[in-house]
């Protein structure tokens, strides 16, 4: 019998998260995190999805080592620890991306957090996360993407530049993936033709795909889709600063 956490329902509710981050301030993000993890939990929501990097904020990092090194937050950090925390209380499941310190390596790294317990953890295997030309061996990227189980669902999760640049790697079967993004378009390239690009490119790797985008101004404005079949089918537009709540 599966566990009960992995049994099968008809349909779970997820809130995409189209909100602001601050590059470097980790407890302004925080914040903002737990906020919307207690509004997407008044709607209904089994689960509340970040963009890539949301913790730190994507250009959170100088590139080099010794300042990074204390920028990056292992898996027991008071910041993961709080968030675990706020996934009990609040009874909501939370996936997030966030720059991750292993000893002396640092990744881009998406956890899926289900009632207070860490469930997965993804480390983005293509490099357009760094500054490539500039970073050391300290900077790396995982090997591959797993389909796991959550929830009844088979799930796997890409960061941005995967579906670019290794696209073939994340086509394993999952029903449900999860496309964690920062992109910086103006609202007029989404409007003219970029929306419907991103949902080319994820057409086939899995049934439905949620992507998730965060807002930073003046050049980063947000936006959440759910694609199927090539096309989007639910969005928040760029420029919204809210949640989108699809059902997968």
């Amino acid at each position: 019998m599966p566990a009960e956490k992995d049994r099968k329902v008809d349909k779970i509710r997820v809130a995409l998260a189209s909100k602001p981050f601050v590059n470097g301030d980790m407890q302004t993000n925080l914040q903002t995190m737990l906020a919307a993890m207690a509004e997407a939990a008044q709607q209904d929501a089994v689960l509340i999805c970040f963009s890539e990097a949301f913790l730190q904020g994507f250009d959170g990092l100088t590139w080099q080592w010794e300042q990074d090194k204390d920028i990056a937050v292992s898996q027991a950090h008071d910041a993961i620890l709080r968030l675990r925390d706020a996934s009990r209380e609040l009874g909501i499941d939370v996936a997030f991306g966030y720059i991750e310190r292993v000893e002396d390596r640092l990744y881009s790294s998406y956890m899926l957090i289900q009632q207070g317990e860490i469930h997965h953890n993804f480390r983005r295997i293509s490099r357009g996360w760094k500054e490539y030309t500039r970073t050391d061996d300290h900077y790396c990227e995982g090997t591959r993407p797993e389909v796991f189980a959550y929830r009844g669902r088979k799930m796997t999760i890409a960061l941005c530049g995967d579906l670019w640049d290794k696209r073939e790697a994340f086509c394993i079967g999952a029903e449900v993936l999860l496309w964690p993004v920062y992109c910086d378009y103006s609202i007029e390239e989404w409007q003219g033709g970029t929306t419907q690009e991103y949902a080319e490119q994820c057409q086939g790797v899995a049934g439905v795909t949620c992507m998730i985008n965060a807002i930073c101004p003046p050049t980063g404005f947000g936006g959440c889709w759910q694609f199927a079949d090539g096309k989007a089918v639910r969005e928040l537009r760029p420029g919204c600063d809210g949640l989108l709540l699809v059902e997968v």
